[in-house]
């Protein structure tokens, strides 16, 4: 049976720390003239917490002051970009934008979310402020660190990685990388390890199953006839990716039952652990259209033939799931309905499969 993939909540942060008095850079070093006790997020329009310490007039002449701090305070909001710096070292054209904390959130586990929206394009200036901001997030007792790089920046990569990042994941259009910054091993949650597929056990009401027979397969499986099988979407439902896929593969509608079992084995492709659910459907119409790059025929097959191939009976797995299939249709067994349900502990809506009985004896409730 085919598998599918499976395809794991953040604040702003609101009060970035101190920024320290001496930093390690590309330059010598350099010492802030504005005394900083609270720098905003790049996006917020607050001035709360800047005290300055130094007049802008009389700057000296290896001070370099953008023209935005040029005027009052009063006048001008500095962020984390518009930071005046004294450089003592021979390269005073260094803008303060290099030694800029990189647009980041903090998540609820302590750890930090670089903004992949708000990166520098740069990889000399990615370089610097990524190297500074890890300095200030350990200085600040964070954790780990996420930063995921959209491919149209894949020339960060190998520079993140320079500085100490170590790849977690990778999709189309992105890489996800990790740095863990206290001591000891990386406590951060590893890449997802399962792979989910749906499998749409359908019957109707002349006792037949809509079966398929795949246009690929493998030699093993040559002539088999099956149930609908498929791929979970990324963030899609069990009982709604068993829905579409048997509606995609055949055209048929139909509406949700119940679970009736599930499958688990380790590793399957990419060494990943393998999910299979076997979903039991309701057909809501009859007519059957073929998926033509993936199906090469579909039918409603009577039960007794599509329980006799000698794939079935031969095979351990596949016949137990017939067996369960069948009781279920004799109510001799329960299986897992849906249930939405929120809970405190993420204020999300969850879907929590169970089995329900009436109080009477142990046919199903809704057959």
């Amino acid at each position: 049976m085919e598998c599918s993939h499976f395809c794991s909540k953040c604040m702003p942060i609101t009060e970035p720390a101190r920024m320290e008095t001496t930093c390690s850079t590309q330059f010598s070093s350099f010492r802030p003239l504005v005394d900083v006790k609270s720098i905003p997020h790049p996006k917020s329009t607050s001035f709360k917490g800047i005290s300055p310490k130094a007049s802008f007039a009389s700057a000296p002449n290896n001070i370099h002051v953008p023209k935005k701090a040029s005027s009052s305070v009063e006048q001008h909001k500095l962020g984390a970009a518009d930071l005046v710096y004294e450089i003592t070292g021979s390269n005073s054209s260094l803008l303060s934008r290099n030694s800029r904390i990189l647009d980041a959130f903090d998540d609820e586990y302590g750890g930090v979310i670089v903004d992949s929206e708000r990166l520098p394009a740069n990889p000399y200036v990615f370089a610097s402020m990524l190297r500074f901001s890890v300095s200030h997030w350990k200085a600040k007792e964070k954790k780990g660190i996420w930063l995921k790089l959209p491919a149209e920046k894949s020339d960060l990569v190998p520079v993140a990685v320079k500085e100490g990042f170590e790849y977690h994941h990778a999709e189309k259009g992105y890489v996800m990388l990790t740095y863990w910054l206290p001591e000891g091993p990386s406590m951060l949650p590893g890449n997802a390890s399962h792979q989910v597929g749906v499998g749409g056990f359908v019957i109707n009401h002349n006792n037949e199953v809509l079966v398929v027979r795949e246009k690929y397969s493998a030699p093993a499986f040559a002539g088999l006839w099956k149930i609908p099988t498929g791929f979970i979407a990324e963030s899609e439902e069990i009982y709604t990716g068993a829905v579409r896929e048997v509606k995609e593969e055949t055209g048929v509608d139909t509406e949700f039952v119940e679970v009736v079992a599930f499958r688990h084995v380790h590793n399957v492709a990419f060494e990943k652990s393998d999910l299979f659910f076997i979903c039991m459907l309701k057909p809501l119409s009859t007519r059957i259209t073929v998926d033509d790059n993936e199906i090469q025929e579909a039918k409603w097959m009577p039960l007794v033939e599509f329980v006799e191939q000698p794939l079935i009976q031969e095979d351990c797995m596949f016949k137990k799931v017939i067996d369960i299939c069948i009781a279920r249709l004799g109510k001799r067994y329960c299986g897992l309905s849906v249930h939405q349900l929120s809970s405190r502990l993420d204020g999300k809506i969850s879907t929590l499969y169970y089995n329900v009985v009436d109080s009477y004896g142990s046919n199903c409730i809704g057959n």
